[in-house]
């Protein structure tokens, strides 16, 4: 298993990226950090071997903690993910020996290819004490970088549409109410209901009343998993 930490200071980020990473065959996240001191910290008591590290965190960035691993000669690796998109962090990230680069808000499939994409170049680095050219190109070189997203709907944005999706996705088919999202999410009624509706309509949920003894009937839903498919191009 390749251990995972991810240094983040947004608990709604770790969760989601926590919940990618057990879902990715031969990685397990082994814990978390606000910090580059909790970082440090953690990694001079556990063994890690890759880091998914934001760019931006209160009062500092995750540059300082790639250039305290790189000054300490850890051999640990990278992939930076950052709500960034300037040239100049990028091109910083590569500077300090980045694995990959993913910007927020990015997709599963995304995430996915990026660690699948890791765990290969370990396993080829560690069966081979030499390389050929082939090789070395599919290590550092690929022309997959996840396919196009469609445009989603005025008023929704990708990052809330995950974090409602893979929501629902964790019942494994259990009904539930626009409440409980509510709830669980800590978003507003009205924000989850405009994602509901696009949900309904798309096909991936579907909607149901359910009349009780007492007080107004209560809507509720149910995620489909054969029409799971159809996220894949908006996220």
């Amino acid at each position: 298993m390749i251990n995972v930490l991810i240094v983040e200071d947004d608990p709604m980020v770790v969760e989601l990226n926590k919940c990618y990473v057990e879902q990715v065959e031969s990685f397990q996240c082994i814990g978390s950090a606000s910090s580059i001191k909790e970082a440090i910290e953690f990694l001079e008591h556990n063994h890690i071997q890759l880091i998914l590290l934001d760019i931006y965190m209160r009062g500092e960035t995750g540059f300082e903690l790639a250039a305290y691993l790189r000054e300490k000669g850890m051999d640990i690796d990278i992939i930076f993910i950052t709500a960034a998109r300037d040239t100049s962090n990028l091109r910083k990230a590569i500077q300090y020996g980045a694995m990959d680069y993913i910007m927020k808000p990015f997709s599963f499939e995304r995430f996915k290819k990026s660690l699948l994409r890791y765990a290969k170049q370990i396993e080829l680095i560690q069966q081979k004490n030499t390389l050929n050219q082939n090789e070395i190109d599919t290590m550092l070189f690929t022309k997959d970088r996840g396919g196009t997203s469609v445009e989603l709907p005025k008023g929704l944005t990708t990052h809330t549409l995950q974090l409602i999706w893979e929501r629902i996705k964790s019942m494994e088919g259990r009904i539930f109410s626009t409440e409980e999202l509510v709830t669980t999410l800590h978003l507003s009624r009205v924000s989850i209901r405009k994602y509901l509706n696009f949900m309904e309509d798309l096909g991936v949920i579907e909607g149901q009343i359910e009349y009780g003894t007492v007080g107004r009937p209560v809507r509720k839903h149910r995620y489909r998993q054969d029409k799971e498919e159809m996220m894949n191009e908006y996220l």
